[in-house]
């Protein structure tokens, strides 16, 4: 078993990979920006380090200062948790050059899976289903003109290197395109330091479907089983997510599971990873893309299957087998997460900063609470508005629904506006609460409010 490890991130993601640690009797290590001085992360760590100043660029994408960070403090591996380094292959290469462990997949997976278009090309010679369009980067406006003639519109426009719902615009007209594909590649260029975009058909009010892999350096792989996470914002940000999809057919769920680890194979992965699916009204899915990483969503899975994502990250990381058979995984109950944001829902979810005067987190059979947050702690500019993750977990979807609704309305944040008014409402439409919805449904959830 390791003995040390950095974890390169900050928030409820590295609280959450720090008790993971401890739980094993690995002594973790954290990295901090000046801003961050008095986050939960550096109180639980064993130690903790400081990168920089406030920004991401000065310190938690500060490549140089992290890498410093990771030998001084002596560690055998880092664990990147999501966002940040997590799916960069430079990172992983530069400790590999240092002697340090990188706690997810080999380099060549990243790269594979680190674009859209190799991503495809993946999927395809896997014999994945994937949505119509280009194979890779389109050349320019002209190029991206004809494609879409060709699959028929509407058509999205994708940063190849995108994530995070960044770098995405659907266009439903010939003459809209020159436009969403300058403003596409802008966005693309600004958030990934690349602009190259792809064309492909837009699947009209899917569901977004992702199944967690994980495998071993002994070739083991199996599937966790899946995730819905179709209530998404106006950037196709995830909202609220849920495990198991309770109207996926049970004979296209084997098949999907099968589908996300031939992929994962195909590229030699190893570690925690998602495959996402976008499945159409008649339950057709195809191959969105791989983020080869811990999901911010993972708890939902944890709570269905029993299975700790952190524990077998570690362990694999430690050259341990698997442990686990595809037969093993049984799922049992279902379980919902819901974001909560320093946004303001009245502003058009504007970031909200400022001191967290109180902070009442809901409690109860079947809820679990992964935050950084306090009393007391200051929300700053810098990052991500993430400030907490509410699981809820019940013996069926209804029951995991009440509870959802009933700890929503006793979770109170004082000093800051939070997105808690607007999951209330969420959890409350009749549709969302029938288990009605797709990708579109908070635009017309809003839409509905606005009229």
């Amino acid at each position: 078993m390791l003995k040390k490890v950095l974890i390169a991130n900050r928030g409820e993601i590295a609280c959450r990979v720090i008790r993971g640690c401890r739980e094993l009797g690995i002594q973790s290590v954290a990295i901090f920006s000046e801003a961050d001085r008095e986050s939960l992360h550096v109180k639980m760590a064993d130690s903790a380090i400081c990168v920089g100043a406030g920004s991401n660029s000065d310190s938690y994408l500060n490549l140089g200062n992290v890498l410093m960070a990771c030998q001084i403090s002596g560690a055998e591996a880092v664990h990147p948790g999501y966002g940040y380094f997590s799916e960069r292959a430079n990172f992983a290469i530069a400790l590999e050059s240092l002697g340090i462990k990188f706690i997810g997949p080999p380099v060549r997976s990243i790269e594979a899976m680190g674009d859209k278009a190799s991503a495809k090309k993946a999927a395809v010679a896997a014999k994945v289903p994937v949505v119509p369009g280009s194979q890779g980067a389109v050349a320019n406006e002209s190029e991206a003109l004809k494609i879409a003639e060709k699959i028929g519109y509407p058509v999205l426009l994708k940063a190849v290197a995108g994530g995070g719902g960044r770098g995405i615009r659907r266009v439903d007209a010939p003459d809209d395109l020159a436009g969403l594909w300058r403003t596409a590649q802008a966005e693309a260029q600004a958030s990934f330091g690349s602009g190259e975009i792809l064309v492909e058909k837009a699947v009209v009010s899917p569901r977004h479907v992702e199944f967690q892999v994980i495998g071993d350096e002994h070739g083991n792989m199996v599937h966790l089983g899946e995730r819905e996470c179709s209530v998404q914002n106006l950037r196709h940000q995830k909202i609220v997510e849920e495990a198991p999809y309770v109207r996926l057919p049970e004979g296209v769920r084997k098949k999907m599971g099968e589908a996300a680890v031939r992929v994962a194979q195909s590229v030699g992965y190893q570690n925690a990873g998602t495959v996402e699916f976008l499945v159409d009204r008649n339950n057709d899915y195809y191959f969105l893309e791989m983020n080869t990483r811990l999901q911010v969503e993972h708890p939902v899975t944890e709570e269905i299957t029993g299975v700790d994502l952190v524990h077998l990250m570690l362990r694999v990381a430690s050259g341990e087998k698997l442990g686990l058979r595809q037969k093993d995984v049984e799922i049992r109950g279902h379980s919902i997460e819901a974001r909560v944001t320093a946004q303001d829902p009245d502003t058009d979810f504007s970031p909200s900063t400022g001191c967290i005067t109180s902070w009442i987190s809901p409690g109860g059979r079947g809820v679990r609470m992964e935050t950084n947050c306090y009393a007391g702690l200051r929300v700053t500019p810098f990052y991500d508005p993430l400030l907490a993750k509410l699981i809820v977990t019940g013996v069926d979807r209804p029951d995991a629904v009440a509870r959802l609704q009933t700890a929503l309305h006793s979770f109170e944040v004082g000093g800051i506006a939070t997105n808690i008014p607007f999951l209330r409402r969420l959890t409350s439409h009749p549709d969302w609460v029938k288990g009605d919805f797709d990708t579109s449904f908070v635009p017309r959830m809003l839409d509905q409010e606005g009229a």
